[in-house]
């Protein structure tokens, strides 16, 4: 027993002995990059975080670097998948688990097995804002340490957990750890005016992607998350926490979308908790959650709210932190304990340490509880999706704000009728069952998409961003009826009886955002990104929607496989006509001009002609014609140029994307050039986007203006310090009233409108009060909502639209025009104008102008004062715009 006991000793001696090697022979983060992480005044570029990545690899059998997919910039972006050794050599295994139950098409004793056998799937990344540093290296501390450590914490965690810790922004972590460190004085070192955007089109608006998936980098991402992991819980981190705080994070305040399941919104409390709790009882304080920060869970398109659409338990924290020390303010309201603060922080020096040290505890509080509880977080995912798919399996009848409010206003008029009702509860019940029972309140069973709509190519783009986003869909092999009503062969059906259901709602459904103020008849609370976002209407996708279960000739497609672009044949006549109707029309007949081919336009239709000899194939129907209208001009490619400022613009980077996209060749133009004038001989039509005209005083419009400070340090190297500068009233308006008079056209979109009447054109603000005043928040406020609007039928540029049109609106202006020849582009008319979101003061945009146009001099001025490009996803209003680049 003696030598037994002393061969057991020796052996976990041993086995203790290559543990704690195996940790000592994997590159710490100081050895490889110089520094401690954390340390002041040192930060990480992208090139060196990749490497190290690359090393752990090779070093750490816990470790496997994962390359997911190509950056905009055409860097690789990686993803490590950190587990225990056994794990990794059964990761197919795991994720196939891992899917499965996300998709739960199985039975309640599968999914427990299932769930059992399993591991959970967490969801770790950094660096999506490449500005908030203290993201990008959290990933490398905590691989680290997930690498390294030995304790029984990690061990459970490695051994019950797959953690997914991705690089979301590449590109962006190389242009600012390079700029950080371009100085060779610590104390001059800056993440300050970086002179470019930190991702090539989106910058910070990277994180409002995510349902509609135009980057390579949203989509690299929304892979991995809805068709190949399909994690339970991810986590996505971000600073910076409200001045007081150290961070802010879950639980969220209110509201929270109603096409959620409850088990979502108690699962993020109960993470929230956790992290809560850890900080608390590692003394570190500051951590704020609910009404002490402005998250909420409402809306859609960011990277961690997408996942609630997926029943993912999505987690954001916003922290401070940054390698150049500072101060936490004194804010004494934040010095109370309460439940949105339980522990505050006291005012002190901050260093970014601090910070790595505050995310890698919370990243532990993720993986422990993932690992404690891993039956249940794998169990409840299944369980959502179940659910999910049982709603969409039956008659189901959702409640919203508006829902509840005809309730209420039914249930008032039969007690005003029979006060005796308000003491029978069985009559009340019987009231409310008869409009909560109403067969057109239900939620649909599914929706076609007819392959006959005007711009079917268009649906198509819509239907791969579901797709991409997990979303299951059928086409029609035959033609079939449904409803009474018949669809073509090649038509789309995306059925609502699957996990992802409330995703589909989201896209399809408007958004009923109830009304939300500070106090009664106080000011509204501004929603955290935009209050109604609806795919669908903001694309012009035509589709049915079916209250009722329908089958036919439906092809399921392969799970996460986009939809190729159908070729058409081209006609045998001399000319070939392209519907100016269709998005893709533009960007074809732009090709056609790039290689001299001779493309004429319809003044009356719109339309484009092109001789059919010249078209060797076609992605977007034509359309035969043997000769040319006596209405067609042939058309030349224009020199286009496109506002930016030093530091780039969101919407002006959105716009050079949608103009790539779309075949353009176009110039940016920066204030300072517009300043040297003579811009009649370089451009013949100029786009001005949101926040780069002179803002008008008192306006009521959106202002949430970009405004680079002129006030730059002396370190700008060239080309970027002159860029820096903006537009002025003295100098830069007459340059632009020349540029018009000259015979050139200006665009502007969004706020940019206030170029009107600086132009002194006889239009008014529509939202001002009797005095004249600019509309208080209390009186008018609509937040980024779709709304229905009017489109003129007399313009060219308005070629390719029907009387109706959805728009995205942003508390932006509109106008009363004061002179016939100043003519409506767009306009509101009588009654509802709100279709998606939230409109407080709804009436005071009836019966205004949103788009008008006018001559200046020889030239015309076009103005949207609505975002008709708003982050790349508005594209039922794109033709907006190509209409005058044409």
């Amino acid at each position: 027993m003696k030598r037994t006991f002393t061969l057991l000793s020796v052996m976990i001696c041993l086995v203790v002995s290559i543990k704690y090697s195996f940790a000592q022979h994997i590159t710490s983060p100081k050895t490889h990059f110089g520094f401690e992480i954390g340390e002041d005044y040192q930060l990480s570029n992208f090139s060196q975080t990749e490497a190290y990545f690359k090393k752990l690899d090779q070093e750490s059998p816990r470790v496997q670097y994962v390359q997911i997919g190509k950056t905009e910039e055409g860097r690789d972006q990686p993803m490590l998948i950190i587990s225990s050794e056994e794990n990794l050599k059964k990761l197919d295994h795991y994720k196939q688990i891992s899917r499965s139950l996300a998709r739960a098409k199985m039975s309640n004793e599968e999914a427990k097995m299932l769930a059992n056998e399993g591991k959970s799937v967490v969801w770790i990344d950094g660096g999506l804002h490449a500005n908030e540093v203290v993201a990008t290296n959290q990933l490398i501390q905590t691989a680290y340490s997930l690498a390294t450590m030995n304790d029984p914490e990690t061990l459970n965690i490695l051994e019950n957990c797959i953690i997914l810790m991705v690089h979301a922004n590449p590109d962006g972590h190389e242009m600012m750890g390079n700029w950080y460190m371009r100085e060779e004085n610590p104390t001059k070192r800056s993440t300050n005016f970086l002179p470019y955007l930190y991702q090539k089109y989106a910058g910070h608006d990277n994180n409002r992607d995510f349902f509609m998936l135009n980057l390579k980098e949203s989509q690299n991402l929304a892979k991995q998350l809805f068709i190949e992991w399909v994690p339970q819980i991810m986590y996505n981190h971000h600073q910076t926490a409200p001045a007081g705080a150290v961070v802010a994070g879950a639980p969220y305040r209110d509201p929270f979308n109603y096409v959620f399941d409850p088990l979502l919104m108690s699962g993020i409390d109960a993470l929230g908790a956790a992290m809560s709790s850890r900080l608390n009882a590692e003394n570190k304080p500051g951590y704020t959650a609910k009404n002490g920060s402005v998250f909420s869970t409402w809306y859609n398109g960011g990277l961690r709210t997408t996942t609630y659409f997926h029943n993912m338990i999505g987690l954001l924290t916003e922290i401070i932190g940054n390698p150049t020390p500072f101060e936490i303010p004194v804010v004494p309201s934040r010095l109370i304990p309460s439940s949105n603060t339980q522990n505050p922080v006291l005012p002190q020096k901050w260093h970014f340490k601090q910070s790595i040290d505050y995310s890698v505890s919370l990243n532990y509080a993720v993986m422990s509880y993932a690992s404690k509880y891993k039956n249940e977080v794998l169990y409840n995912i299944y369980r959502m999706g179940k659910n999910s798919i049982e709603r969409g399996s039956t008659d189901f009848w959702s409640l919203s704000p508006s829902k509840v409010a005809l309730i209420d206003s039914a249930l008032k008029k039969a007690i005003k009728a029979n006060p005796k009702l308000a003491a029978n509860r069985t009559e009340e019940r019987k009231v409310l069952q008869e409009l909560y029972g109403n067969p057109a309140m239900k939620d649909p069973r599914g929706y076609i998409i007819s392959a006959d709509q005007p711009d079917f190519t268009k649906a198509i783009k819509f239907l791969n961003a579901l797709i991409q986003n997990g979303i299951e869909v059928s086409k029609a092999t035959n033609a079939f009826t449904a409803n009474g009503k018949n669809y073509p062969a090649g038509s789309y059906i995306v059925k609502t009886n699957q996990a992802f259901r409330p995703h589909i709602l989201d896209m399809f459904e408007p958004q009923d955002h109830p009304d939300d103020f500070e106090y009664p008849g106080g000011p509204p609370i501004p929603p955290y990104d935009a209050a109604g976002w609806t795919l669908a209407y903001i694309m012009d996708v035509k589709f049915d929607r079916l209250l009722t279960d329908f089958e036919g000739p439906f092809e399921l497609l392969p799970y996460g496989q986009q939809i190729s672009p159908t070729s058409f044949a081209i006609p045998k006549t001399k000319y070939s006509i392209l519907s100016t109707a269709i998005n893709e029309t533009f960007a074809r007949v732009n090709q056609l001009l790039e290689q001299k081919i001779p493309v004429w336009r319809d003044q009356q239709t719109g339309n484009f002609y092109v001789e059919s000899k010249s078209l060797k194939h076609s992605t977007i129907p034509v359309q035969a014609e043997n000769k040319l209208p006596k209405t067609a001009q042939k058309i030349t490619k224009l020199r286009i140029g496109l506002w930016d400022t030093y530091g780039g613009s969101m919407p002006s980077g959105w716009l050079r994307l949608i103009l790539e996209q779309h075949q353009y060749d176009f110039k940016v133009v920066y204030p300072t050039d517009i300043d040297q004038g003579d811009l009649h001989k370089q451009f013949d039509v100029l786009i001005f986007p949101g926040n780069s005209i002179p803002r008008l005083a008192g306006t009521t419009s959106n202002s949430n203006a970009y405004r680079p400070s002129l006030e730059m340090p002396d370190n700008i190297p060239s080309p970027y310090k002159e860029r820096i500068g903006r537009l002025t009233l003295e100098k830069s308006i007459p340059i632009l009233k020349t540029f018009l008079e000259q015979g050139g056209k200006i665009v502007t979109i969004g706020n940019s409108s206030d170029l009107a009447q600086h132009l002194g054109l006889a239009v008014q603000s529509a939202l001002v009060s009797a005095d004249q005043q600019a509309l208080k928040r209390t009186e008018f406020y609509t937040p980024g909502s779709v709304l229905m609007a009017k489109v003129s039928q007399e313009s060219a540029s308005t070629k390719g639209y029907e009387g109706d049109i959805d728009v995205y609106y942003n508390n932006d202006n509109v106008f009363k025009l004061n002179h016939p020849d100043i003519k409506p582009l767009i306009w509101f008319d009588k009654g509802a104008i709100l279709k998606s979101g939230w409109s407080w003061g709804e009436k005071y945009l009836q019966e205004t102008v949103l788009a008008f146009e006018a001559n200046v001099g020889k030239g015309k001025l076009v103005t949207f004062a609505n975002d008709i490009t708003f982050r790349a996803q508005t594209q039922g209003t794109f033709k907006l715009l190509f209409n005058q680049l044409q």
